[in-house]
């Protein structure tokens, strides 16, 4: 058996990867609750830059923490059309979740339908990713951790669309998001624990591409896009806003007016 490191870089994974599902949380939430308020293409717009964020910061969290990832005797690549496959999977399960809320009649419905769907897709993800994994050896799991991994999922995504339906204020949101950032870690680092891996030394070639070829400057590339869009997202007005604005306009055109 080889002896796996999940934190090789010490604290570094482990907080940075929790700072990127917080973000990715944080971006979702706001973008929800933004649709929330909208209606029409702007709704449609605002869910799916919200389906985008959930989606782009749950992978980031799992491929930055799978940075500090090593199995001793062997060396680790990725496979680039599985992992790309993992995003893809995330973005749009995640999707579907947030569309469920956003545009569902049936709150309670929506939102357990919701929860299912996005939880199901973040283990979806998570597992892709790791069959995306090449090494020298086979990869085992324990079930009764996947099972578990895989409610924690689903729990926390049923919390973050709850999140997004009743807390409208900057501050809870940010609350909301450091919850969440907490449980899809839990999530990665349970499934994590529920591997195992027997190792066959062999000098030979590993197909794919090394963590630093392939999945760090994708890491860096979807990190700098959660923060520009939350940049773009704070300094866009809100409809509560949008609505002051034009009503001193219609005030301002009145008064001079007369």
């Amino acid at each position: 058996m080889g002896h796996l490191d999940h934190a090789a870089f010490g604290w570094l994974t482990p907080v940075l990867s929790y700072a990127m599902a917080c973000i990715g949380a944080a971006l979702g939430l706001r973008c929800t609750v933004r649709a929330l308020s909208a209606s029409g293409r702007s709704r449609r717009n605002w869910l799916i830059t919200a389906a985008s964020a959930i989606g782009t910061g749950i992978w980031t969290m799992h491929f930055v923490a799978m940075l500090g990832f090593s199995v001793s005797g062997t060396e680790i690549h990725y496979n680039v059309p599985l992992t790309i496959l993992s995003l893809l999977v995330a973005m749009v399960v995640v999707g579907g979740g947030v569309f469920a809320v956003g545009y569902g009649r049936d709150r309670v419905r929506a939102l357990v339908l919701g929860g299912l769907t996005t939880g199901l897709g973040v283990a979806s993800m998570h597992y892709l990713g790791m069959a995306a994994l090449r090494l020298h050896g086979d990869i085992a799991y324990d079930p009764v951790r996947v099972v578990l991994s895989v409610v924690i999922a689903v729990v926390a995504a049923t919390a973050a669309l709850w999140a997004a339906l009743n807390i409208k204020s900057p501050v809870a949101v940010a609350l909301a998001s450091l919850v969440m950032g907490a449980a899809v870690s839990s999530m990665h680092y349970t499934g994590m624990i529920a591997v195992s891996v027997r190792v066959s030394p062999s000098d030979g070639h590993l197909p794919g591409a090394t963590a630093m070829q392939f999945v760090f400057p994708l890491a860096v590339g979807l990190g700098s896009y959660l923060f520009l869009t939350s940049a773009f997202v704070a300094l866009s007005p809100t409809a509560g806003e949008r609505e002051a604005s034009a009503s001193a306009q219609r005030l301002g055109g009145s008064a001079a007016a007369h």
